[in-house]
């Protein structure tokens, strides 16, 4: 793998690189099927991810003709690889079975071990026979939706058919490695302006923001819409609250301190509610709601904007959907992606059906919903939101700092990247779009920890 690096430091040509034997195993991040049952009796919050994440060698996967081998400079943390390292809902050597039974290409992903991370930025090195627009030496990006064409829903929209997975979290050989197997239609160009690291945080998350909140297949935001942000400096309301400012819409942020309100208010975002200062209950006991407690926030945020909010983005699930269906305005959308507080959600249902709101579901993104998403990126419209960067050799502390929400943004690995700041190919541009855009969070947080 170490020539795969210095031939990218070198911008050796595609050719050359296409030249470089294929190594018989590489290093990667993986958790084992023996180890399902270690953290029997733990509560989740006990369970850690440093203990069931291991770091090896494992042999390189034969590579199918809509594929490719990519060299991966640098991967991320998602709370899929937090879930698969707890064994959390369930075992993900379940979806691995599962795939395994799809046919010959589907059971190299059945095996007793599972390398994780559904994020990567890097080269693709090898291409299977049907690939077309992808070359040896490409500078790539891959997001995470795993999905073939012979479910007819597929070609309506690739998240509704019945074999869309996850890469790297329903499938094996994903990011978190020096070396990656990606289909094809999960390419997409790296921004040249942007580093390994910086390129590699982005499509997971911010793919889903923008289904959720730009395309028409969940919640499409207007110029003018109040859009309600849980967790807006998060990984996945970093994005959303630049998607909302982007495009012309009023951001009114949720987040937990005030270190975390400056980091909205430096973005942009002015309306902002610290949960914790104002000490918001929204559970009176364990199986009982406080409607007094949705009230009051609701009549918190007409104070901020003078209005209900158009649409809440919601992905804690449990702990806050009763009071985002209560606070969105008649004839409002509560777009939901996720359940990170827990997923048997409560909410008043009068409140939904006498008002018209409407709750919509929201999965991940499509390839051209991811496309576009990375096109304002590119642009330098939507800029990265990478507050830390680990090894390879980390990925469990990684995981850990996740699991236990001890950063705000994304997490960075990097994998075959040695250090940070490598692969910047256009810094030009790098100029132009603004160092401190670029960097935001990542400056914040260490700022933060000078302060400490």
């Amino acid at each position: 793998m170490q020539e795969y690096l210095d031939a990218t430091t070198n911008e050796a040509s595609g050719d050359d690189i296409a030249g470089i034997p294929l190594p018989e195993s590489f290093r990667a991040a993986f958790v084992r099927k023996e180890d399902i049952g270690m953290f029997e009796g733990k509560e989740s919050w006990e369970k850690d991810p440093r203990e069931s994440l291991h770091i090896g060698d494992v042999a390189t996967p034969e590579l199918a003709p809509d594929e490719v081998y990519v060299a991966v400079m640098a991967s991320s943390i998602n709370f899929n690889t937090v879930w698969t390292s707890i064994f959390e809902p369930l075992p993900t050597f379940g979806f691995l079975e599962r795939l395994g039974r799809e046919g010959e290409w589907g059971k190299r992903h059945d095996l007793d071990y599972h390398i994780v991370g559904s994020d990567a930025s890097g080269v693709v090195v090898k291409t299977g026979s049907a690939v077309r627009n992808w070359k040896p030496g490409d500078h790539i990006v891959a997001h995470c939706n795993h999905v073939d064409d012979q479910d007819p829903a597929a070609h309506d929209d690739s998240m509704k058919a019945a074999n869309q997975r996850i890469w790297g979290f329903e499938t094996n050989f994903g990011g978190l490695a020096d070396l990656a197997v990606v289909k094809a239609n999960q390419l997409m160009p790296k921004p040249a302006h942007l580093s390994w690291e910086e390129a590699a945080v982005n499509a997971l998350c911010a793919s889903t923001s923008y289904r959720m909140l730009v395309s028409n297949n969940a919640a499409p935001m207007k110029q003018g819409d109040n859009v309600l942000i849980w967790g807006a400096t998060g990984g996945l309301g970093g994005y959303a609250t630049q998607l909302v400012l982007n495009g012309g819409g009023t951001p009114i942020g949720v987040v937990s301190s005030p270190e975390k309100a400056e980091l909205l208010n430096e973005m942009g975002c002015h309306a902002v509610i610290d949960r914790k200062a104002e000490a918001y209950q929204f559970w009176a006991d364990e199986h009982n709601q406080d409607e007094g407690e949705w009230r009051r926030f609701g009549k918190r945020i007409r104070e901020l904007v003078g209005e209900d909010p158009d649409i809440i983005f919601e992905h804690p699930g449990r702990q806050t959907m009763g009071a985002s269906v209560f606070a969105v305005k008649r004839g409002g959308v509560v777009v939901t992606c996720a359940a990170t507080s827990g997923y048997m959600i409560e909410y008043d249902n009068r409140h939904l059906w006498m008002k018209l709101k409407r709750i919509v579901s929201s999965h991940f993104a499509n390839y051209a919903e991811a496309y576009a998403m990375n096109r304002l990126i590119d642009r330098g419209q939507i800029h990265p939101i990478l507050s830390g960067v680990f090894a390879l050799e980390e990925t469990g502390e990684a995981a850990l700092q996740v699991h236990k929400n001890l950063h705000e943004g994304k997490l960075g690995v990097l994998c075959l990247a040695p250090e940070e700041g490598m692969g910047i190919t256009d810094p030009e541009k790098r100029e132009r779009i603004g160092e401190e855009n670029i960097t935001r969070f990542l400056t914040h947080q260490r700022k933060l920890e000078a302060a400490r």
